[in-house]
């Protein structure tokens, strides 16, 4: 009798190997390059993605100024927080957004496509956007990477 036994591989904090990427944000759609750099920060392009652990990749954003935002998205897109005092409830587009801290648009969108755990928050904090071409990470040797978008 030939016995096969095929082990599901599951990565874990040793085992993980991080890269580090660059996005140039300008000219993309906000919607469709959060969504593929969410992708990246959880590891879902990797083979050996792990569910629970935190296996994606660094990813740097640069440019986060020049993202494409449909017409109507820029007045009619409301962003709502609440500092939990009465009256507290400031409402925000992205438009106001942009002229104030245009980072904050990826920030945002990509924080709203990661899971709403510690993990989530972990990988977060694997993203830097930057307004403009400079950033401070040029000793990790970052790739760029391309959407087929």
């Amino acid at each position: 009798m030939n016995t096969l036994s095929y082990k599901t591989i599951s990565a874990n904090s040793a085992t993980v190997n991080k890269r580090w990427f660059i996005v140039n944000a300008e000219g993309q759609n906000l919607g469709r390059i959060s969504s593929q750099i969410a992708s990246v920060l959880r590891g879902k392009n990797k083979p050996d993605f792990t569910p629970h652990v935190d296996c994606g990749d660094y990813v740097i954003v640069i440019n986060a100024e020049k993202v494409q935002i449909p017409d109507g998205r820029m007045t009619q897109k409301e962003y709502i927080t609440y500092s939990g005092y009465p009256g507290g409830q400031s409402i925000t587009t992205p438009q106001e957004l942009l002229k104030k801290k245009p980072y904050a648009l990826i920030e945002e969108a990509v924080r709203g496509m990661l899971p709403k755990n510690r993990l989530g928050r972990k990988m977060f904090h694997n993203m830097f956007v930057y307004v403009g071409n400079e950033h401070p990470h040029q000793a990790q040797k970052p790739e760029e990477l391309k959407f087929d978008i």
